[in-house]
């Protein structure tokens, strides 16, 4: 789960390369031109996070979603990192 409060949908970019989910969110900066805020709980500004994947995820099913300013990254399990029973023979 991500914030990024202000970050419209199609200013996301969610990608993996090299095993890397690289995950980036550009703020139209042009809604706060003329603005003198009073007080802000946060800094006005783009998004860009770096996560390293480990082999235990299916990264070709990976899902993201944006809604109310909240990225949600669904990383499924691999089918080899599930845990399974081994039968005895």
């Amino acid at each position: 789960i991500l914030e990024m409060p202000g970050v419209e949908k199609n200013n996301v970019d969610v990608r993996v390369e090299d095993d890397v989910l690289r995950v980036t969110g550009q703020l139209d900066l042009s809604k706060y031109k003329g603005l003198a805020p009073l007080y802000t709980e946060y800094n006005i500004g783009n998004y860009a996070r770096n996560f390293r994947l480990s082999n235990k995820f299916d990264q070709n099913k990976i899902a993201a979603e944006l809604k109310d300013g909240v990225l949600w990254l669904t990383l499924p399990k691999a089918e080899e990192a599930k845990p399974r029973t081994i039968e005895i023979k």
